[in-house]
């Protein structure tokens, strides 16, 4: 892997494999590993069940304990030379601005610009796509109750808000990662394959459909 990339983040929608992607990279890089903390937020489960009433609270929550996690990339680290994220700091905006009233964003986007400078930002970043119906089974199959509320309508606007972020993203190279066919959570063969991608990373976007073995 190009010694330049020493910040990766892993990023995709809710159910697409992130975290066990992150983990499962970590392990074959040697990598320092970052996991977001969601099921620690005290107001998630409030917000699938009343999204409207627990919005603001919840994103704030992750906002501050995403830019705290964040700090730890600056700090160095004498057993790893990568680190790796199942997240990126600017997913907080993305959120936001699906779940927020536009008062409740105004006040949230002066929070986060203040916290956004001070945040590095990925050398690297893997997209994780899938259809919806292969995320909602995902969803499904991993058996967290609350997210059982998640509508297709609000995942779908979540895929849509992820394709339109990164077709527009410019901060650095993205390698977008078509998993519909493939669930990289459960084949570490392809995962063997997506890190032998990481090698050949070039400036820009660039597209990879992973195979099982």
């Amino acid at each position: 892997m190009d010694p330049m990339y020493r910040y990766i983040a892993v990023e995709g929608p809710i159910g697409v494999g992130k975290t066990s992607v992150a983990k499962s990279l970590g392990d074959r890089l040697n990598a320092r590993l970052i996991l977001e903390e969601a099921e620690g937020n005290p107001f998630l489960k409030g917000f699938y069940d009343d999204a409207r009433r627990y919005a603001f609270q919840a994103q704030l929550f992750f906002l501050l304990s995403r830019y705290r996690q964040q700090q730890m990339v600056r700090q160095s680290d004498l057993f790893h030379s990568v680190t790796i994220s199942d997240y990126m700091f600017e997913k907080d905006r993305l959120f936001a601005g699906l779940n927020l009233t536009d008062d409740e964003l105004l006040l949230y986007d002066r929070v986060q610009q203040f916290f956004a400078v001070r945040v590095p930002k990925p050398d690297l970043i893997v997209f994780l796509q899938a259809d919806t119906d292969t995320l909602m089974s995902r969803i499904r199959s991993r058996g967290r109750r609350f997210e059982y509320r998640i509508e297709r309508k609000y995942l779908e606007n979540v895929v849509q808000a992820y394709d339109r972020y990164f077709f527009e993203y410019d901060q650095g190279p993205v390698l977008i990662v078509n998993t519909t066919d493939v669930n990289l959570a459960l084949e570490e063969d392809a995962i063997d394959g997506l890190v032998k991608q990481l090698d050949h990373i070039r400036p820009g976007s660039q597209y990879y459909t992973p195979s099982k073995a």
